[in-house]
């Protein structure tokens, strides 16, 4: 990590050029000392301008999460809540699964994650300035054996914060990604600590594609959108504040009635609901049949070939047909 690379983000945030000499003085460092932290923001993937006579500057204006305006926008909620933002990191979710300490509810989002974890060991793209990402520590008195369906919850939560930003043509796709037009706009994945039987804790990572460069699209190895694409301004800190407060609502209410308190309304955002779907199986096999349900415990209801089958999360990857 480099020091003065995120300071220097900072300044730049507002999409104008700045010289070199100015922000040497600034900071009361060399100019070579400002190139050097430049140079290291383009190697986290940050495409900074440079042309000579006027300085640098970042392709467009973006914005930095802000601690207190997450807070503010969480409301009376935000007591729950240790929110701590970072600059640089390999994974929020690897931060919170070494804290052998850390707090209940406490959420670590990131600017820049270089090695954000994906499901399935994907690797979730993430850029300053046009990826959300962040997890959060939520620790259950039951065990770890009846968080079945927790990351359908949790697909709740993100249907009513884009839908009360007026994304209503976001849907679900079991288990874990948020959709538009098909293409994937969000994704969470969960990792667990704790006994089968006994309190266990989860830790929630949330990505959502807020305004990805061209090429980063491209560059997806699967069909994906962001939400400037959808031509509805939202400021993240409001969003991040607004899923943490719909978060905390949603896993209150499953700690005491799991799943099934949830089902209908997952189900009612589903985009494969009673659609035939192809399912890739660990051993190479695909199963095509047509979605029916979920059950109780967020397993998957398919009717096939071989009649009505259950699936969990782990173990396959589904594609519409």
């Amino acid at each position: 990590m480099n020091a003065l690379t995120f300071p220097i983000l900072r300044l730049l945030a507002d999409g104008k050029f700045h010289s070199g000499e100015d922000l040497a003085q600034q900071f009361k460092v060399t100019r070579a000392t400002i190139w050097n932290a430049v140079n290291h923001a383009e190697t986290l993937g940050i495409e900074v301008f440079s042309v000579r006579g006027r300085g640098y500057k970042l392709p467009q204006a973006i914005e930095f999460l802000d601690e207190n305006e997450v807070l503010k926008a969480i409301g009376e909620q935000r007591a729950w809540f240790k929110l701590e933002v970072l600059d640089e990191v390999a994974s929020t979710n690897t931060i919170l699964m070494q804290s052998k300490h850390a707090a209940h509810a406490t959420c670590v989002a990131a600017h820049v994650q270089t090695s954000g974890k994906g499901r399935r060991g994907r690797t979730w793209v993430s850029h300053l300035g046009s990826s959300l990402t962040f997890s959060l520590l939520w620790r259950f008195q039951c065990g770890a054996a009846a968080l079945s369906g927790l990351s359908l919850a949790v697909g709740v939560a993100l249907m009513r914060t884009l839908h009360g930003f007026g994304i209503n043509q976001a849907q679900l796709k079991w288990p874990n990604d948020v959709l538009i037009d098909s293409k994937k706009l969000a994704g969470i994945l969960i990792e667990l600590q704790g006994d089968m039987e006994g309190p266990s804790a989860a830790v929630i990572g949330v990505g959502v594609n807020l305004n990805l460069p061209k090429n980063v699209l491209h560059n997806i190895d699967q069909p994906a959108i962001d939400l400037a694409s959808t031509s509805v301004p939202i400021d993240q800190n409001e969003l991040l504040g607004v899923l943490l407060k719909h978060l905390a609502d949603v896993l209150s209410g499953f700690e005491q009635q799991g799943f099934i308190g949830l089902r209908d309304e997952w189900l009612s955002h589903h985009a494969y609901h009673g659609k035939p779907v192809r399912m890739h199986l660990p051993d190479g096999r695909d199963v095509q049949g047509v979605v029916k349900s979920v059950a109780e415990d967020g397993i998957l209801l398919v009717e096939t070939a071989l009649g009505l089958q259950r699936f969990s999360a782990g173990e396959i990857s589904l594609r519409g047909v």
